[in-house]
């Protein structure tokens, strides 16, 4: 499958199967997770990997129950390194590279996934504090994305999209 397929099929996956993801194709997405591109290469990003169901669980309630997060057969829990993101720039790498650098990480892994047949869905709308708690993270990570990954048990419609009219500007505004 070709990027941009993979970009132009990839949808946000709701409900998942009980097919097991094997550890090769979770191997897979650490290994996309890890190339991609950060701000200076500093690579100012961790991931924790949640299977157990109780965590999940857990999890789920921390993202205002989200139900994807407990149906998924894996989380990723992609979080900025702080410490790293001031350590290579300072406050801006702290409040905005740490956080581009956990985007890519995050797109890296959607797009290898729906490569794969597995679904995903990104989400960010959860309480950071609790999840915090969930994983266990030190002071300095900070929880940006969970990434729900399994087999899909939908495949829903595209969702509608800008034209390149309504948000391109040539030189400037």
């Amino acid at each position: 499958m070709d990027v941009f397929e993979a970009i132009r099929g990839r949808r946000s996956i709701r409900k998942f199967t009980s097919q097991v993801v094997s550890e090769e194709m979770v191997n897979v997405l650490v290994e996309a997770a890890r190339m991609a591109p950060t701000a200076g290469n500093a690579q100012a990003y961790m991931l924790v990997i949640v299977r157990e169901g109780e965590r999940k669980r857990r999890l789920s309630e921390a993202a205002f129950g989200q139900g994807q997060v407990q149906m998924a057969f894996v989380v990723f829990v992609v979080c900025a390194d702080l410490k790293r993101a001031m350590a290579s720039y300072g406050e801006r790498g702290c409040s905005l590279y740490c956080l581009q650098d956990t985007a890519a990480v995050t797109e890296n892994v959607l797009l290898t996934a729906y490569s794969l047949g597995l679904g995903t869905c990104w989400i960010g709308a959860f309480d950071e504090t609790a999840v915090k708690s969930v994983i266990n993270a030190p002071v300095d990570m900070r929880p940006v994305v969970m990434i729900s990954i399994g087999y899909p048990a939908e495949m829903p419609m595209p969702r509608p999209r800008r034209l390149p009219s309504e948000f391109v500007h040539n030189e400037t505004f």
